[in-house]
This record gives structure tokens, sequence and C-alpha cells, in this order.
């Protein structure tokens, strides 16, 4: 039973003055496993609904789950970059609960024996170190989803009907559950932010998933709770479900704080409940009462065998782990002024790209360009885009750089193709909107868009051919020496091939004809 607000929100200081919040997130991150957790179902975002699904998924009679090697090994490796102890022996267990898109009426999770325990994770924030303790890393199969047609939320309140999509439904699905976040005061709301973005940054560099929480790969419930300053002992928390960016945590904990506040400076009392948080108001409004462990009826998943990797894989797997992002970020540090000389840049520029958070991005970046021949020259590409076109675009959405749908090798491959002539710069703005709009890498969208240059020189030699026959008084300028003037002619080229010519052959080959014709 959900409870009532018995107060007036309070502003942020004054709450965070009179109350220690303390707060914990559990971070649900679908795996970029090739299948299913349990079944052969392949995995991908966008396909056409309950086209990617089977018995197994779908829970039907006699259908047998069988693990997935590759979803355990991905787990394993998050749990050693998070500084976890590793499992010797775990096993699965059953969630049972009703929902519409839990198709079997119960969730294959993890309860008692986690696969990774006790960890933790270092967050930079505003110059210090905070250490967020890892309680657990689990491992468990999403859910299917639910679209709510009609109403004006979206959510089943209010909606004429629902359809459900189970092609998400067994895909494996990591829970990151941090232990409890005390002693940050007002910086509560940033630490939440910080550790959700150091999350997602360690696990792209891993590997194991896209974390685009634009597509709900990347999920964080937030809990938020307040005792009176100096209390030994913890308010009533609430969790708020499925916050799906990095704004909206730190958004989410900063109304918490003040709502809460509210209703004990009024006397009354927090209820242990789930909560939704609404982006157009930065508020949050109840959803159910909050079940305890015992609600679910855990049991031993009985068509599963316990899972008991051996220490030698995981030593393997230890092995293999790449350079985490803290460590890349050290080492940045080290080496700025080495890539100050290499990129020919000023310590302005260097402190610019530092501060939007495109410093780690752009050397990614030049890391990964093949064939230019020159640091300088692909670095400074890759400061054009991320310092240009792609921190407009992460502003525009109000995100942060690092969370658009683009990596540093889809914008390599950008720069391989601009430095090649196979793309310019206004088409490499599409590829790269394309990318952004989730159509694939710069390749596929190149091919499914035609969005290369175009190199047929009769093809090109046909429209400079047309431009100057439509604009006799501009060539005849061009034939008495003001060259200047075959901009106008460039520019009716490139429309006439739609954008897709290359602007200095295409000048050049004006050029050529106006003199060949005086």
């Amino acid at each position: 039973m959900t409870g009532t607000t018995t107060g007036s929100p309070v502003p942020f200081e004054a709450a965070v003055s009179r109350y220690d919040p303390v707060i914990g997130l559990e971070t649900h991150v679908e795996l970029s496993t090739a299948a299913k957790m349990f079944c052969g179902c392949r995995v991908g975002f966008g396909a056409a609904p309950n086209s990617g699904v089977c018995p197994v998924c779908l829970g039907l009679p006699g259908s047998l789950p069988v693990i997935n090697k590759a979803a355990i090994e991905y787990t394993i490796r998050i749990g050693l970059a998070l500084n976890c102890t590793i499992a010797s022996w775990c096993r699965f267990a059953r969630k049972n609960y009703f929902y519409p898109d839990m198709p079997k009426n119960f969730q294959i999770s993890q309860y008692d024996e986690p696969l990774c325990t006790d960890g933790w994770l270092d967050v930079e924030i505003a110059g210090q170190t905070v250490r967020v303790g890892i309680e657990r890393v689990h491992l468990e199969e999403d859910t299917g989803k639910s679209l709510h047609v009609g109403g004006a939320t979206g959510r089943i309140h209010g909606a004429d009907y629902s359809l459900v999509d189970y092609n998400r439904a067994g895909i494996p699905l990591v829970e990151v559950v941090t232990k409890p976040i005390g002693g940050t005061g007002a910086l509560a709301p940033v630490v939440a932010r910080g550790y959700v973005t150091e999350l997602r940054d360690l696990l792209r560099a891993l590997g194991v998933s896209d974390v685009r929480m634009e597509q709900g790969s990347l999920r964080c419930d937030v809990n938020t709770s307040l005792a009176p300053a100096g209390s030994a002992e913890w308010g009533t928390r609430t969790e708020t479900k499925n916050v799906n960016s990095l704004r909206s945590v730190e958004r989410a904990v900063r109304s918490e704080i003040e709502r809460q506040a509210g209703i004990l400076d009024a006397g009354g009392r927090v209820i242990l409940e789930t909560r939704h948080f609404h982006e157009d108001s930065g508020t949050t409004t109840p959803g159910r009462s909050k079940e305890e462990a015992q609600d679910y009826r855990y049991f031993p998943e009985p068509d599963l065998v316990p899972v008991a990797p051996s220490a030698e894989w995981v030593d393997q797997i230890r092995a293999a782990l790449p350079e985490l992002p803290a460590a890349r970020r050290a080492e940045l540090k080290r080496v700025s002024s080495q890539l100050r000389t290499e990129w020919n840049v000023s310590a302005a520029d260097m402190e610019s790209m530092e501060h939007i958070g495109a410093l780690g991005l752009v050397k990614q970046t030049v890391d990964l360009v093949t064939g230019s021949g020159d640091t300088a020259r692909a670095a400074a590409f890759a400061r054009k885009w991320w310092l240009g076109e792609l921190a407009r675009k992460a502003n525009e959405s109000g995100i942060e750089l690092a969370e658009l749908a683009i990596s540093p090798r889809d914008v390599a491959r950008v720069i391989e193709l601009e430095v090649s002539g196979e793309l310019n710069d206004k088409l490499a703005r599409r590829v790269l909107d394309g990318v952004m709009a989730g159509q694939g890498p710069p390749d596929e969208v190149i091919a499914a868009r035609g969005l290369a240059v175009v190199t047929d020189s009769g093809v090109l030699a046909a429209a400079v051919d047309e431009a100057i026959a439509a604009n006799p008084e501009i060539a005849a300028k061009i034939r008495g020496g003001k060259t200047a003037a075959a901009g106008t002619l460039v520019g009716a080229v490139m429309q006439a091939t739609g954008g897709q010519a290359d602007a200095a052959t295409v000048r050049d080959l004006i050029l050529q004809r106006c003199t060949a014709q005086s």
C-alpha cells in the first residue's frame, strides 16, 4: 500500500542541512552476447515484435533452459573489473512473480548465491575519490517489454490496451548492486551520477554491453533514504525504478531528498515503495509497495546445474581484461604534454577537451585511425568531430558526450574515409547521423544510404559542363581571371550531385573546363 505525501518538498540545500542522505544503486546491464541466456535465440535491438522467440524463452511446457557460457564469462569479467570475489560454486534461483511481460511467471535469477560479491569502484567527485562498495553482481534473464497504448503517460494506468513484445525476454541481464552509500551529504546526487557514469564507461571498455541507456541496455534503480543529521539509524528508503539517463539519475536522487525531507519535516512517514521518475517535471510519483525477498518465494532452479567456474578459467579472464577507464585517464594525464606535441594543440585546447569529457574520446579515436600517416592530422579530424558536431548533438539532447550512441571506433572509421577521399565533410556528417540513429556502423550506413563521394569522372564532367552552360556570365568572369567566381559553379555542381562530390576536385575541373574554352 502506498502512502501519501504529508509535506511540501523542501529546498535541496535546506534538506541536506537537516538530513543525511543514504543512496544505493541497482544497475541492470543487458549483455551483448550473440544469443539469449538460456536458449539459442539471437539478440538484437529493433527486430520486429516477437520475431526473436522460441519455446524456451516463451516458457512453453516441456522446454528446458541451457546456460549461455559467454554470459557467465562476461559476468566474471565485470566482477573482476569491480574488484569482486568470484564464487567457485553458485546456483540460479527462481524468482516468482506475475507480470504480463514475464512469460513463465517466474524469472531465472540468482538469490543468495551470486556469481560475484564484495567489490568496489572508485569514483572521482569534485576533486576527491569516493569508493563505492559493490554488494553483488549477479546474472539473470531480462523480461519482455510492454507497450501501453493510449493515455497520456505511456504507463498502464489510463491506457486503452497493452501489447507485449517478448524479443527481450531471456536476454542475459547482469545486475550490479552497490552497498549503501552514505556520508556524501549534498554531493549524493552527483555521486550517484558519477558512479553510473564510471560503471557505464567500465562496461563499455570491457566490451560486455553497448550500454545504450536510450535503448534500455543500461537501466538504473535508485534507492534513496534520509535520516536526521547525526543519527545512527537509516531512514526508510524508496526505489525509483528504471531511470534511463545519467542526468535523470542525479535529478531522481535530488527530487527524492527534497520530497522525503518535506514529509519528515511535517512529521510524516516515508513509505517503503517503488516510484516512477518523470523526465518533464524532474519529480517522482508512487509506483507500488516494495516487495521483500520472501514475497518472491525464491528456490533453487531445478532445471539448471550449478555454476562452478574453475580458478584457471577465472585467471585466464583476468589476464585478458583490457585497460580500464581509470587507468586510461591516469595514462592520459601522464602523457598529456606528449599528446600536446603530437597533436599540435595548445594547453587551452587540452583543457577544453578535458572539460567537456572529450580528451579520452579523442585519444581513443586517434589511436584507432589507420592510414592517415599523420597523427596531428588525425587528431585535428577527431577534435573537429568530438568538439564540434558531436558536442553540439550532445548539448541539444541534454546528455554527456560519452552518452551519444556512437563510439570512437565509428568516428575513427569516418575519419579514415575522409582522409581517403571517400567521404567529404557533408557526407561524413550524414554518416555520423546514421550511426547515431542506430542504422549500423559507418560502412553499413554508407552502403544503405548511398553516401559515398562521386568519383566517376564522366558524371562529374557532365555536372560541371551543365553548371557552366547554365551560368555563362559566371564562366566568363572565370575566363577573365576572376577565379573566385568559381564558388558559384561549385555550389551548383554540389547541389546537382546531392553533396556527394569533392568540392576541391569540382573546383579544379571547373577551372580546367573554363580555361580550355577561353
